[in-house]
């Protein structure tokens, strides 16, 4: 499970002082596909890179498994980064004198694991590119560059996946593809995903939508999406409102209305985005 708790994060840049996020509290449950949309400048990009440990808060608390990653050092939150966090980015960020093959390795070599290219080579058949394994990124379009980093993110068997912007670089046909590929991903590996997108058809795909506005949620709810069988949304009562905090303010989302159903390292983006 993801909690965010009070998240804050101010910035000082000479006479200005910024406030980034104010005050942002949520829990996603363990399996859940969650998407955080906003418009540009309202700190999608500083939230996602404070629940994957990649910066610190001002004030607040971030929960991943029930270990508070800013009571923790940086060390200590890149070795949680590497056994249990997934990272998709808009650019794919393959190295480019690897082969496909070779870049979904890299997770798995840099912990020592064994069988790495036997695992990267059977993900690379499930996203459909068993064809392209000695490829160079070079070699591979834009979609198929995305999924190579897809099967990157998910070679580990990350508990948690961030993605931002994965389709940002992306046709929309191409794009829908690659949400859908998300979508097959996180039902069949129970991996929670937290995307983000400016691409409000892409988001209604995922299960929960959280919206941000200069900093704070105004709007979490449930899209329909992904209603499991018993009609139940995990992680959530189905007998009361689950209350999130939105810079100070209580916003209701009904529980019944909807199911909520991994590279070695990320570059901070010190942008409000």
């Amino acid at each position: 499970m993801l909690e965010a708790r009070g998240l804050t994060k101010e910035f000082d840049s000479g006479t200005h002082h910024l406030t980034v996020l104010r005050d942002v509290s949520f829990r996603v449950p363990q399996g859940a596909l969650v998407a955080i949309v906003g418009p540009a400048g309202s700190g999608k990009t500083t939230l996602l890179g404070l629940l994957a440990g990649l910066d610190t808060p001002t004030r607040g608390q971030v929960l991943l498994d029930d270990a508070d990653l800013t009571a923790m050092s940086e060390d200590q939150r890149a070795q949680l980064r590497g056994a249990k966090v997934g990272f998709v980015f808009q650019s794919f960020q393959l190295i480019p004198t690897l082969t496909a093959i070779e870049n979904v390795q890299v997770p798995l070599e840099l912990r020592g694991d064994a069988g790495a290219a036997s695992r990267a080579s059977a993900l690379l058949e499930r996203v459909g590119l068993g064809d392209r394994l000695d490829h160079f990124p070079s070699q591979l379009s834009g979609g198929e560059q995305q999924r190579v980093a897809i099967a990157r993110a998910f070679v580990n068997q990350p508990r948690i996946l961030f993605a931002d912007e994965p389709t940002g670089n992306l046709d929309g046909a191409t794009g829908a593809r690659i949400v859908a590929l998300l979508e097959e991903l996180n039902r069949e590996s129970g991996s929670t995903v937290v995307l983000v997108t400016h691409d409000l058809s892409l988001a209604e795909r995922t299960q929960r939508v959280i919206r941000l506005s200069d900093g704070a949620v105004v709007e979490d709810r449930m899209t329909g999406s992904g209603v499991h069988e018993e009609g139940g949304v995990p992680g959530l009562s189905t007998t009361e409102d689950t209350e999130i905090s939105a810079g100070g303010a209580a916003v209701s989302a009904p529980a019944t209305a909807g199911g909520a159903s991994a590279v070695a390292g990320a570059v901070r983006d010190p942008e409000a985005s």
